[in-house]
Parts: structure tokens; sequence; C-alpha cells
């Protein structure tokens, strides 16, 4: 099976990233890698990914990142101030994000894994 081609949007890093990469390359899918911190547009990409799935979905409370903001930037990540929050702090932005020309996909949960590799 080959579908479209897809953009994951992570960290070279990032292990649920690079098994992300795997799989898609498993399932024979064109796959273009986009480090978040050293090559996405976050001005232009993250008021999309927020649009399109929410802050909710968006941001990593699991992250080191999280754990360091204060209690007032955590309020704010969840609402109006999620854009300027994941702009300046890229390994908030939970990870992978894959764009797929006509979904967005965040994490690599199995809802991710079938819609992508089955």
């Amino acid at each position: 099976m080959s579908a479209g081609p897809v953009t994951l949007y992570g960290l070279k890093n990032c292990d649920t990233c690079k098994k992300a990469l795997k799989a898609l390359d498993a399932a024979d899918r064109d796959t273009a890698f986009v480090d978040i911190r050293e090559e996405a547009d976050l001005d232009r990409l993250v008021p999309a990914w927020l649009k399109a799935v929410g802050a909710e979905k968006l941001v990593n409370r699991r992250s080191t990142t999280w754990r360091t903001l204060s209690d007032e930037e955590k309020s704010g990540a969840l609402g109006d101030g999620a854009a300027a929050l994941l702009k300046a702090n890229p390994t908030l932005i939970k990870r992978p994000v894959i764009d797929t020309g006509a979904d967005i996909l965040v994490g690599w949960d199995s809802g991710a894994q079938q819609a992508l590799t089955q």
C-alpha cells in the first residue's frame, strides 16, 4: 500500500518520532521529516495545528519543559497563550505532528499507526 506523502514534524532525538519514521518507511509511505526546533516555520504551523487539533491535544504536558513552566504559563498554555508558548518552546509540542495533506495527527498512538500504515 502506498498512499500520498506525509510530513512528520518532530525532533531528531525523539524516540517516538524515530518509531513513527521507521513504521512509515516499512509501510512504504513517502515521508518528509522536519525538525521542529531547526527547520519548521512555527509562526505559520502552530496556529494551523491549534485550529486543527486544539491546545489540549497539541501541548505535551508530560515534557520536561512543561514541568519548568510557571503556573501562569501552564494555565495560558491551554488557552489563548498556547500559540506563543509553543512557538517559544517547540519541545512543548506533542510529537510527532503528522500532516497527511488532509489531516493533522498528533502523537504516535494506535489510531495514527492504523491510519498511516494499514
